[in-house]
């Protein structure tokens, strides 16, 4: 469903990537993990193109979307929930949903989406800035399946949250992934949460991934290594 060859990005002279590759299944879910500076956000970008893609080709679903603007690879089913969610704060809920929709939805929110997240059904008039961080990250992460895309990148979803409201986020990320038949790519430091729902384990180290498990061959230890600082 989503394959990345010898990805490879940075910034002004300085190359952060180097010839990453990683195919994802349909339905799979991912966890690319690391510290701080490694890379984590820096290859979400270039995989959404908000960063200039320097070598490597993406695909979705058998689609070469290298060369394609940001918008152009979410119409081609790329979704983005970045790293401190990035709702907007002055909009109520309803309205930041809606920023994701097509327009042939005419602004109608699909109950499914509510079904997942039904405090967002609650607070739908509520402005996006007066929610918790938790809410905040239910509502970025609605606002990013409104687009009904294929492929969903989460960039540090824990970051900011408290214990009990991480374990409703891994609950529905599941949940999200068998309603909808998703493919998820999530980066995360917080070694607990990706035990909860991914299926593979990867650790970005200096721009190149060092380790590669999945989920019955993982080394909790091992990771935990490269995590601390």
């Amino acid at each position: 469903m989503f394959n990345i060859t010898n990805l490879a990005s940075g910034y002004g002279q300085s190359q952060i990537l180097h010839d990453l590759t990683l195919n994802v299944n349909k339905r799979e879910i991912v966890a690319v993990m690391g510290r701080n500076g490694m890379g984590k956000t820096t290859f979400f970008k270039s995989l959404m193109g908000v960063l200039p893609q320097w070598g490597g080709q993406i695909e979705v679903d058998g689609r070469d979307v290298s060369k394609m603007e940001t918008h152009e690879r979410v119409a081609n089913g790329i979704a983005y929930v970045p790293q401190g969610r990035m709702i907007f704060p002055s909009m109520t809920v309803l309205e930041n949903i809606q920023t994701g929709l097509p327009s042939s939805a005419g602004g109608k929110v699909p109950d499914d989406l509510y079904a997942l997240f039904p405090v967002l059904h609650e607070m739908r008039s509520r402005k996006g800035g007066n929610l918790s961080g938790g809410q905040q990250q239910q509502l970025a992460i609605a606002r990013a399946l409104a687009t009904n895309p294929k492929v969903l990148l989460l960039d540090e979803p824990t970051e900011g949250i408290q214990p009990s409201i991480i374990k409703d986020i891994a609950r529905t990320l599941k949940e999200i992934r068998n309603m909808r038949d998703l493919t998820i790519v999530v980066s995360e430091q917080v070694l607990s949460f990706t035990m909860e729902i991914a299926d593979r384990f990867l650790v970005i180290e200096k721009g190149k991934f060092v380790v590669e498990e999945t989920r019955e061959n993982v080394d909790e230890a091992a990771i935990s290594r490269y995590l601390s600082v």
